[in-house]
């Protein structure tokens, strides 16, 4: 099982009992974003976990399952995810390096060009 699969879980659960988003939102206080992105196991949308935690057992209590067995799945489910390994991590910081460096390269360029166009160094394109 995986964040999408718990989601999905929920999901029914709700459904089962008749219970819309809103209703869940209203009754838990969660804000509807947060329910929606808690059913599509979009846990980048999410807060930190604690505060998952707590949002998952409200919810759990208002559709009828026992909170502290949700939060229990969820936290079993949380553990199955693989962390991302230093080197993946490392690939990301380079790849966002790269892109700064090429940004900053960019608009140095552009200053540059715009300098010698404004000081009349080099003519304007459509007058060569």
């Amino acid at each position: 099982m995986d964040h999408v699969d718990f989601g999905k879980y929920l999901s029914q659960q709700r459904e089962l009992r008749g219970l819309s988003r809103e209703d869940v939102s209203r009754e838990t206080k969660i804000p509807p974003s947060l329910v929606a992105a808690l059913e599509a196991g979009q846990v980048e949308r999410l807060p930190e976990r604690v505060f998952v935690l707590n949002y998952i057992r409200a919810y759990a209590q208002v559709i009828g399952l026992s909170p502290e067995e949700a939060a229990l799945r969820y936290e079993e489910v949380d553990r199955a995810v693989p962390a991302p390994s230093p080197a993946q991590l490392e690939k990301a910081r380079r790849k966002r390096a790269y892109v700064i460096l090429a940004v900053l390269l960019a608009v140095l360029l552009l200053g540059a060009g715009l300098f010698l166009v404004l000081t009349g160094k080099l003519p304007p394109p459509a007058a060569r």
